[in-house]
């Protein structure tokens, strides 16, 4: 083994999913050319060793397993599609072990635009961080670094993914399943969670939260000090639970117009 293929395999054994600009970093610190860089690319390419998730990203096979057989985890993968790239929503939820349902669809958050990319039967959807956000450092927090499958992913802490997915339940994948998901976790920082809220700027969802944490007192230990910090941020008129102006009964502490169904949680019915 020449010494520039072993300097390859010391970066594939750390980085199970790359992107380009990665590699070229990291075979270029080590004095040599781009060109060079490239030639190692193309030649582990060429040789099996390496996929081509789409252009300029890469996943390492293990020996001996051939490309249509690889499954690429698609964590790493959702985390190396944009440099700023953060799992998010219900992927986040999941890559927690707190999904109800398991997904094959992996929201991210980042400040550029992304078209939909498919890999492995498996769908990547980019979600633009909310304009309140973008200029907060590391977009207002709640972003964790975390190893995982050999790499490392960036994803949203259950505080950040629990008002996300109340801001935007399509991506939760609807009602039953955010509250059915959330219901597994045991613990929220709701100090950090009324934060995150109160920079996120939307009234509806700080009444959703609201609403969320008064159904869930005792299991998350919710005090008036936060059921009154979110208050404050509630809309001052009565609006829609849900964008589809779904009917259903006013909880006035909240001007929330919130559907029967979620109001009882029918689909604890069905257990």
């Amino acid at each position: 083994m020449n010494a520039q293929n072993g300097k390859s395999l010391e970066f594939f054994a750390s980085h199970p999913v790359f992107g380009h600009g990665e590699f070229l970093a990291a075979v270029t610190d080590r004095g040599r050319s781009k060109a060079t860089a490239n030639n190692l690319l193309a030649l582990h390419l060429a040789s099996g060793r390496l996929l081509r998730v789409r252009r300029g990203l890469y996943a390492v096979l293990l020996r001996g397993v051939e490309p249509a057989a690889a499954d690429v985890d698609p964590y790493l993968v959702a985390s190396h599609l944009q440099d700023d790239a953060v799992i998010a929503y219900h992927a986040a939820l999941q890559f927690h072990g707190k999904a109800y349902s398991l997904w094959r669809k992996f929201h991210y958050c980042s400040k550029k635009r992304a078209r939909m990319f498919f890999f492995q039967d498996r769908q990547f959807v980019s979600v633009l961080v909310p304009a309140t956000l973008r200029a907060l450092p590391d977009l207002d927090g709640g972003i964790r670094e975390v190893r995982h499958a050999g790499g490392l992913v960036r994803v949203t802490s259950l505080e950040r993914t629990l008002v996300d997915v109340l801001d935007a339940p399509d991506k939760g994948g609807g009602w039953e399943e955010i509250w059915r998901s959330l219901g597994m976790v045991e613990f929220f920082d709701l100090d950090v969670v009324i934060a995150y809220v109160r920079n996120l700027g939307s009234a509806l969802t700080a009444a959703r939260v609201g609403f969320f944490l008064e159904q869930h007192l005792e299991t998350l230990m919710v005090e008036d000090k936060h059921l009154d910090g979110l208050q404050a941020l509630a809309p001052a008129q009565p609006r829609y639970f849900d964008r589809k102006r779904e009917p259903g009964k006013l909880v006035s502490r909240w001007n929330l117009v919130v559907p029967e169904r979620v109001l009882n949680r029918d689909w604890e019915a069905k257990e």
